[in-house]
Parts: C-alpha cells; sequence; structure tokens
C-alpha cells in the first residue's frame, strides 16, 4: 500500500493506493474516526459489484445505504436534495460519517451533501473509477449541476480520508477506463513530461496496468503539491482545469449524456491545445501529440463540433472573472500555465476552433 499525506493543518487526510483495500475499509476509517454510525453514498452499478463486500467491510459500523442512478444526471438538485433528507431520516449527527463510494458523480454529489448536511460532517472518498482515483475525490472540491452548466452550486470541503483500491479498476467498461486515463493524460501535460513519455511508452490499458500503482501515486502527489499551495483554487491549482473549460462545454451541449465527462476532458485539451496554437504560446504539433495519445486509449477523437457547442456554455464557466476568462494553456508538453483573455475574444477564438475541428 502507498500512502500520501495531504497536509492542509487540521484539514490534512491521507490518501491510500493499493489493492485490496475495500476489505478493510472498517478499519482503515476507525484509525482516524469513530462514527457511530454511517450512510455509505452510491450508486446502483457500483453497488450490484461490491455491495456485500463494502457491508462486510464496515463489520460493527451501523449504516444505511442509499442507491442512486449511475450517470452525470444524478449530480443534480434533486437528488442532492433526496441525499440530505436520507442523512436526516436516518438521524445521522455531527459525530457521524457519509461515505462516498463510487465514482466521480457520486464523490462530487456525496462531498456537497456531507459539506453542507448539518453545516459539514465528516466523509470518507472510496473512489472506484480511474477519474476518480486519480483526480476528483482528492483535494476537496465538491459540486453538483445546474441546467445552464457543470459544478456550478457546491462547496469546497476535504474528506478524512481517501480509500483508493486499485484493483476496483479492473471492472471498468473500457469507456469508463478511456475516460480516466484523460485526467492521467492531463497530469503529464501540465506538470510532468516525463509522465506524459510513460504514457507515450504504455500506450494501452494493458500496456499500463503493471504499472498503474505508480500512475495513480504520481497524479495523486501532483495534486496534492497542487491543493497544498492552493486549496481554494486561486491560483495554481486552476491548472487542475486543463482541458476543462471547452470540455465542460462540450458536456453540457450534450445534456451530459453523449460525453462522460473523461471525453469531454480529452477533446478540451486537444482543442485547448489548438487554442494556444492559434495565440503562437503552444508549439505547433502539440495538439497532434495529445490527440495520438488519447486516441490511443481509446478516447474519441473523431468528434466534431459546431461553434455553438463551444460558445454557448463558456461565458458561466467558473474560471470567469468579471470580464475576462482564464484559459488553461500549454507553453510545452509539462508546463501549462493560466491565460487570462477578454471572454469576447474567448468565445471568437472557440468560434474559429469549433469551426476548424
Amino acid at each position: 500500500m502507498k500512502r500520501l499525506h495531504i497536509g492542509l493543518a487540521d484539514r490534512g487526510y491521507d490518501i491510500l493506493i493499493g489493492s485490496g483495500l475495500l476489505d478493510s475499509l472498517g478499519r482503515l476509517i476507525a484509525d482516524v474516526r469513530t462514527p457511530s454510525k454511517a450512510v455509505v453514498l452510491t450508486d446502483d452499478h457500483i453497488w450490484s459489484l461490491y455491495g456485500d463486500r463494502l457491508t462486510a467491510a464496515l463489520g460493527d459500523l451501523p449504516h444505511r445505504v442509499l442507491v442512486l442512478p449511475h450517470g452525470e444526471q444524478t449530480k443534480c438538485a434533486e437528488v442532492y436534495a433526496q441525499a440530505l433528507s436520507f442523512c436526516a431520516q436516518n438521524q445521522l449527527t455531527r459525530t457521524d460519517m457519509l461515505i462516498a463510494f463510487g465514482g466521480g458523480v457520486i464523490g462530487d454529489l456525496g462531498g456537497f451533501v456531507a459539506a453542507t448536511y448539518m453545516r459539514g460532517i465528516d466523509f470518507v472518498q472510496v473512489p472506484t473509477t480511474l477519474l476518480a482515483q486519480v483526480d476528483s475525490s482528492v483535494g476537496g472540491k465538491t459540486a453538483i449541476d445546474l441546467p445552464e452548466g457543470k459544478n456550478l452550486v457546491g462547496a469546497f470541503w476535504q474528506p478524512v480520508l481517501v480509500v483508493a483500491d486499485l484493483d476496483l479498476l479492473q471492472t471498468l467498461p473500457s469507456r469508463e477506463q478511456a475516460g480516466g486515463m484523460a485526467e492521467v493524460i492531463k497530469y503529464g501535460a501540465i506538470f510532468d513530461s516525463a509522465l506524459f513519455a510513460k504514457l507515450e511508452a504504455h500506450p494501452t490499458w494493458e500496456t499500463l496496468t503493471p504499472i498503474l500503482d505508480e500512475i495513480v501515486y504520481a497524479c495523486c502527489d501532483w495534486k496534492r503539491q497542487v491543493v497544498e499551495r492552493d486549496e481554494r483554487d486561486t491560483g495554481d491549482r486552476m491548472l487542475l482545469n486543463f482541458g476543462h473549460t471547452f470540455g465542460h462545454a462540450i458536456e453540457a451541449h450534450g445534456r451530459y449524456t453523449d460525453y462522460i465527462h473523461g471525453e469531454g476532458v480529452a477533446l478540451g485539451m486537444v482543442l485547448a491545445a489548438k487554442a494556444g496554437i492559434r495565440l503562437g504560446v503552444t508549439p505547433v504539433g502539440t495538439d497532434d501529440r495529445l490527440e495520438s495519445l488519447c486516441d490511443s486509449f481509446g478516447l474519441p477523437m473523431t468528434d466534431r463540433f459546431p461553434a455553438a457547442a463551444l460558445t454557448a456554455h463558456l461565458a458561466l464557466d467558473k474560471k470567469r472573472a468579471g470580464s475576462a476568462l482564464r484559459l488553461v494553456l500549454l507553453r510545452a508538453i509539462g508546463e501549462g500555465y493560466v491565460h487570462s483573455l477578454p471572454v469576447d475574444e474567448v468565445l471568437s477564438l472557440a468560434e474559429d476552433i469549433g469551426d476548424a475541428n
């Protein structure tokens, strides 16, 4: 088992990475907290695969389980209210705990419930997808979507523990495996050219599996460094949104059903590289290198979008500051930076890229 500590004073916590950790979950929780009871938030797909194991792993800890439909549509105000009511109906108190057992959707939703129920209760992230293990379960960003855009309502609320069992990734559908790889590629693109090159040397899920523990650890360690410097997303942490500005627009345009999050991010990274090339700040060919690596892991790279797919949702992007929008671009593979442009210029740039894509 590998262990990383997120150093945030009284909000610090460990990320545990390894195989077979799910079966030790009750003991691992007891090492950091002693709740009287817990609510488990999960989805129907994960519960059908691992529900019995989770129940056994929690042992003597009394718990109730809310099983929700899988998919991005679950991350909405109506389900959020349902989850809050479930906590109240089961008399959860501030000395109890919420366990988010699922992928990014369950982690984001569960974290927001924990952040706001009784003004904040402890929660544990048990991420079951690659995307959640390397990115969304770490760092305390929690949110739900609105019809107008993704992650527009949320809070910063750190978990007390993250338990990433790598064995759970082997039952992921190939589409979810690919979606998670988009976030892995992102870390290499913005921070770590050596990681990017390692992915190019292991360009399929099968060849990457033997070193998956190294990959997950490397991504979590990069996120640890960023979160410790910028917990509230006002500086360096914005770099983690590489590909997300365009990617969220693509997801929203598809009403969160046409593309899963990682697919949107993959397409968004390539579009961001194209934007950087048009602005003269990104080396020519960077978009091709990104596209080739994403394609090798099965991410959709042939899709084309009308300009409206990009511009209709960009004005509500969370990285907007007044009349400017902050794009994450690349000076090179391994060197991301934040580039601020007037919103009108971003929309015009998006139209050009969309029409040319």
